[in-house]
């Protein structure tokens, strides 16, 4: 094992009454909570300059200092993928995300992910937890991540992650015409028989979805969503929980519906949109160095404004 730069944290004041462990998972994603009941009854984890243990309680406010231990682990090899780099500077990087891009390696994607190329575009990321990436996108959500480039624009951008701080838009083209917008506060967790999916469970973690309706289509909606947590595939779960499932979804996206006495090109369109049309296109922030609010936009790719067109044309062509 080996130490790198202990990790600061004030447990903001939401964390009173909840367990040390828990108030460390919530704030450290990038480790697993039974990985912080270790290191916490090792004694490298002090609040306010005591060492507890992983089941007393926090009253929020608390000076953590968290002494972090590397497990030996596969190294991640750079690669020379291109990637569309918005913005960077000497603390963060932000990313346009393409269609098809698997954000960090894992089983079966050991090479040719996000990872491999930011390891190659910016060598120093090998020394952050996760080579600086703070959320991700699933594999055909296209848009805007941020990556810290420094240990302490890591810790600053978790924490307003975790904090709700964030500032996170996306686009989506959904089955089913919505009359208004709304909010979807459901907590989601691992799904109790197909485990690789997730779904709204009363033991999983809180999540909220915002959503609002930009365009009305015959059989389909244009939304704007927001996100106040960041649960796995939380977007597309919420959605298809309130029965708007987002088109091209091959998980939850459920029947191919497809609008009565509609144009072929428009039905060949629908019949061959296999991702999810989810688009993550607006992200801001507070920045780690300057502290100045700063946002960044991405235009929706083209095959889902391909969609979006085929779908006005539709409705156009239904008028009257």
């Amino acid at each position: 094992m080996t130490e790198i730069e202990p990790i600061l944290l004030e447990m903001p004041p939401q964390m009173a009454g909840r367990r040390l462990d828990q108030g460390l998972a919530e704030l450290l994603p990038d480790y697993s909570r039974a990985r912080l009941q270790k290191w916490i009854k090792a004694g490298k984890v002090t609040v306010d300059g005591k060492v507890l243990r992983p089941k007393d309680t926090l009253s929020g406010g608390e000076q953590v200092i968290v002494k972090v231990e590397l497990a030996p682990k596969i190294e991640w090899k750079a690669e020379d993928i291109p990637l569309d780099v918005v913005y960077e500077d000497e603390e963060i990087l932000i990313i346009n995300k393409p269609i098809g891009l698997v954000v960090h390696p894992g089983a079966g994607n050991y090479d040719g992910t996000m990872v491999n190329a930011l390891l190659n575009y910016a060598p120093e990321l090998a020394h952050i937890p996760r080579a600086g990436i703070i959320h991700r996108l699933d594999k055909d959500t296209t848009g805007l991540l941020v990556v810290a480039r420094t240990v302490t624009a890591h810790q600053h951008l978790v924490a307003l992650l975790q904090e709700r701080e964030m500032k996170r838009e996306y686009i989506a083209v959904v089955c089913g015409v919505m009359t208004a917008g709304g909010t979807v506060d459901a907590a989601i967790g691992r799904h109790p028989v197909h485990r690789t999916r997730m779904a709204v469970n009363d033991k999983g973690k809180p999540a909220v979805t915002h959503y609002r309706v930009t365009k009305r289509f015959r059989s389909h909606s244009q939304i704007r969503l927001q996100l106040e947590s960041g649960r796995t595939h939380q977007i597309r779960v919420h959605m298809a929980h309130i029965h708007y499932p987002i088109v091209g979804d091959p998980v939850y996206g459920g029947r191919l519906r497809i609008p009565p006495d509609c144009d072929p090109a428009l039905s060949d369109m629908l019949r061959h949109f296999k991702r999810q049309a989810l688009h993550a296109a607006t992200l801001g922030f507070e920045h780690p160095a300057s502290g100045e609010l700063v946002e960044w936009s991405a235009p929706i790719p083209d095959d889902m404004q391909a969609l979006i067109d085929i779908l006005d044309e539709d409705m156009q062509s239904h008028a009257g």
